[in-house]
């Protein structure tokens, strides 16, 4: 022991600091013990590096090794910093059965921020029996140098460099540039199409779908939606008499939408070509009236029913074309001839 002593009092700082850092691991690792004598209950650390610069990282492994069937492991609880040690990341805890024992290992990820010798504490975890009273297991403890970095002190300081700026070119950018074409591209495509898909089906609608083509198409439509099967009747007569309203209006050029049921009616009495179907539309308003206003629950017959009277008021309503009269007259404008039948005599 003295020899070791006079080399640690001639030896210069540095290898003092290496001199104890070895000594205080080796009395650690010859007190080093498990505490199992009490029961089958094993506990073990490891750790992955003695000595570390400022800022590194260490990894500190727990080894737990027990049987279930006679006792339960309660773990230890392994406080954020110790010993000017801080914890960077706490591993899951994961499990290895062998047999009837089962081995709990845990890694933990420690760091040092100030330079020195410092001592992972051994950890102590409860053992809770079956039968018997309840004992300790610690698991090792290590001493961890952290250093600081090498700083050659015989050179002098150098100042922070400024920002370098690079120049760039318009290859630096080409994919921007590409990708910035392919959408313009890619929008002027999209706009085309649905320019030319709705002057499409602008023509086509123009040239098939008449004003009663249109408005059986919403009912139809409305239909389809089976709104009185979902209970929601007073929705669908809403609907039915906003179409046969607009409908009117497009089709006898008249108001309709803001007029109540009786002027409604009474308006197609002075209106000699909507006089044949008074009776059709009092049928549906009125219906339609109770089932919006006054709660009216009518049967399913009658949704059909005055669905179809829709359908009959809007098919039967179609304008009558009268054909030209010029092409019919033709052939009577032609000169009469006349035959002689009269004998000469």
């Amino acid at each position: 022991m003295e020899l070791i002593f006079s080399t640690i009092r001639k030896s210069d700082t540095k290898g003092r600091a290496l001199l104890v850092f070895w000594c205080v691991s080796i009395i650690l690792s010859l007190s080093t013990y498990y505490s199992f004598a009490q029961g089958d209950a094993h506990a073990n650390a490891q750790l992955d590096a003695r000595q570390i610069v400022i800022g590194d990282q260490a990894r500190f492994f727990i080894h737990i090794q027990n049987n279930p069937a006679t006792g339960r492991v309660q773990w230890a609880v392994i406080p954020d910093t110790f010993n000017n040690l801080e914890v960077v990341e706490r591993g899951k805890i994961d499990t290895i059965k062998q047999g009837n024992l089962v081995t709990y290992n845990q890694r933990i990820v420690i760091t040092g921020f100030d330079s020195g010798i410092f001592k992972i504490p051994a950890f102590t975890f409860a053992v809770i029996p079956n039968s018997g009273d309840p004992y300790t297991i610690q698991t090792d403890s290590f001493a961890l140098m952290v250093q600081t970095v090498a700083v050659d002190t015989t050179k002098g300081f150098k100042g922070i460099k400024g920002i370098i700026y690079v120049k760039s070119t318009w290859l630096d950018y080409i994919w921007l540039i590409a990708g910035g074409v392919l959408f313009f591209l890619l929008l002027a495509f999209v706009i085309i199409y649905f320019i030319r898909n709705k002057k499409t089906v602008t023509k086509a609608q123009g040239a098939s779908e008449t004003l009663q083509d249109y408005a059986l198409r919403l009912l139809r439509e409305l239909e389809l939606r089976q709104l009185w099967q979902k209970k929601q009747v007073k929705e669908y007569y809403v609907e039915l008499t906003d179409i046969v309203r607009n409908y009117i209006e497009a089709r006898f050029q008249t108001s309709a939408m803001e007029l109540t049921t009786d002027e409604m009616l009474a308006k197609s009495l002075e209106i000699k070509e909507m006089q044949p179907y008074h009776d059709l539309l009092m049928s549906i308003l009125q219906t339609a009236d109770l089932a919006k206003f006054a709660k009216f629950q009518p049967l399913a017959e009658v949704h059909v029913q005055t669905m179809d009277q829709a359908r009959q008021f809007i098919d039967s309503s179609r304008p009558v074309i009268v054909e030209n009269p010029i092409a019919n007259n033709t052939d009577s404008n032609k000169p009469e001839t006349k035959t002689d039948n009269t004998n000469p005599s």
